[in-house]
């Protein structure tokens, strides 16, 4: 018990670390060597778990969207208009994007590591889809509202949010240079929803905090 205890948390830290050093250097900038000098474990025991750089990714993969995906799950739980869980849903993504490098790392893989990984969009894009064209059955959207073009408007929100979090820096966006992106998401989607919901906006307000 020891012993599987002692490799679960070799693998975490393994994860982990390979998670840092792809979301900073990229798959093909990451080597073995910077992600066990990280990890403070030896090669061996790196290789052991992970034979490869690619087992690696796809094992950062696998954790990352693992999370993206409870994510999407617990927001599309919460009782509320299909539009607002939608909106949910985008800041969500930005704030995980900002806060969780495996989320960041497995981004980016999907990315470099085409054409064996799916778009990381794979994961919420089709519920945004399903989200918008429910609020347009609900009668959320003015008339004549695309809920196609809505959620690839949401897509290349979040896609963004990324770019900016990479940009900044993540973890090191500070009040000196403006809203983090999650803040910012949370902004524009005030000025779109105002010239797109039949309702009153105050009902969304509380997921643009």
């Amino acid at each position: 018990m020891a012993q599987q205890q002692r490799a679960v948390r070799t693998r975490s830290l393994l994860v982990h670390a390979a998670s840092t050093e792809f979301d900073r250097s990229g798959y093909e900038g990451t080597t073995l060597t910077q992600i066990n000098r990280l990890a403070g474990i030896s090669m061996g025991a790196l290789t052991f778990h992970f034979p490869t750089k690619q087992a690696l990714a796809e094992a950062v993969q696998q954790q990352g969207r693992a999370v993206v995906r409870e994510a999407v799950a617990g927001v599309v739980s919460r009782p509320r208009p299909a539009l607002a869980t939608g909106v949910a849903l985008t800041l969500t993504l930005a704030r995980l994007l900002e806060d969780n490098v495996e989320v960041r790392a497995a981004a980016r893989l999907a990315r470099e590591c085409p054409p064996s990984v799916a778009p990381w969009s794979a994961d919420w894009l089709p519920v945004l889809r399903d989200l918008f064209h429910q609020a347009q059955d609900e009668c959320g959207l003015r008339h004549g509202s695309d809920p196609d073009a809505l959620a690839a408007l949401a897509a290349h929100l979040v896609a963004g949010a990324e770019i900016q979090v990479r940009a900044c820096g993540a973890k090191d966006i500070t009040d000196t240079v403006g809203p983090g992106p999650g803040e910012q998401l949370a902004r524009i989607w005030r000025v779109v929803l105002r010239g797109l919901i039949v309702k009153n906006i105050s009902e969304y307000e509380q997921d643009l905090v």
